[in-house]
C-alpha cells in the first residue's frame, strides 16, 4: 500500500469502498457478522496477515501446546508486522475465543494496526479499553483450545465469508470490515476518495433542502457544475 493510497483510505468509509468493489463485480469482500468492540476506537487500516484455525482434535490440542514457540497462534502474535492487521479465520464460530486481552495487548505494543476475527474474544471489556482496533462476532470466555486448533499463518483464509489473501488491504469502521484485493487497492482508494467528495457535496445539498432527483445519482449538467464549484470552494 502506497503512502498516497493509505492517506486516501483514511478518508473514506467501508460503505463507499464496498460500492467501488461492487462496480468491479466483487460482492463478497465484506466480512460478515463482525463489529468493533469500542465505537470510539481508531479506524482500522493495514495489510492482512492471517491466522487459520480448524476444528480442534483433542489429542493434538492440549493446553501444553502453548509452550511450543512454534505454535501458530503465538507465532502470529509475535510475527505479525507492525502496521499490518491480524485477520483470524475462526470458522465463524465464537463459542471459543480466538484470543484474549494479553495477546491483543501484545499486538498493540508491537505496533500492529488491529485485529479481526469471525469468532470471539475473551476479556472483551479489557480489549475494548485498549483504544486498539479490534473486531469480533461476540464475547466468548472459553479458551480457543476447546474448539479451535491453530494450524497456519499468513496463507489465504476465509473470514466471515470474505476471501482474505496476505497483503490484501483491510479497512474497518463503524459499519464493519472490508477486504480490498492488493492488486487494485490503489485504484479503489482513488475512486472511493472521489466518491466521498461527491457524497459530501450531496449531503450538504440535501441538508439544504435539495431533492435527490438529478442530484444522487448525478444525472443533470447543473449538478455537475454545482459540484465543480463546490470542490473549488472547499479545496476537495
Amino acid at each position: 500500500m502506497t503512502p498516497e493510497t493509505r492517506l486516501k483510505l483514511k478518508e473514506v468509509s467501508v460503505a463507499t469502498v464496498s460500492t467501488a468493489l461492487f462496480k468491479r463485480g466483487l460482492r463478497t469482500q465484506f466480512i460478515q457478522d463482525v463489529s468493533r468492540l469500542n465505537p470510539n476506537q481508531p479506524k482500522l487500516l493495514g495489510e492482512a496477515y492471517t491466522l487459520r484455525y480448524i476444528p480442534a482434535r483433542e489429542d493434538l490440542n492440549p493446553i501444553s501446546v502453548f509452550a511450543d514457540r512454534n505454535h501458530p497462534q503465538r507465532k502470529a502474535v509475535e510475527e505479525c508486522p507492525p502496521g499490518a492487521v491480524l485477520v483470524v479465520d475462526s470458522r465463524k464460530n465464537p463459542r471459543a475465543a480466538s484470543a484474549g486481552a494479553i495477546l491483543v495487548s501484545r499486538l498493540q505494543q508491537r505496533g500492529v494496526a488491529g485485529i479481526v476475527t469471525d469468532g470471539g474474544f475473551r476479556d472483551s471489556d479489557e480489549i475494548a479499553a485498549l483504544n486498539f482496533p479490534a473486531y469480533h462476532q461476540r464475547p466468548s470466555a472459553p479458551t480457543n483450545l476447546t474448539l479451535h486448533q491453530a494450524v497456519e499463518i499468513n496463507a489465504p483464509i476465509g473470514c466471515g465469508d470474505a476471501p482474505v489473501f496476505p497483503g490484501d488491504v483491510i479497512l474497518g469502521d463503524g459499519d464493519g470490515v472490508i477486504v480490498i484485493p492488493a492488486a487494485i487497492a490503489d485504484e479503489i482508494a482513488g475512486e472511493a476518495y472521489e466518491m466521498t467528495a461527491f457524497e459530501d457535496f450531496v449531503a450538504e445539498q440535501v441538508k439544504a433542502g435539495s431533492s435527490i432527483f438529478g442530484l444522487y445519482p448525478s444525472t443533470s449538467e447543473q449538478t455537475a457544475e454545482r459540484f465543480k464549484a463546490w470542490r473549488s470552494t472547499n479545496k476537495r
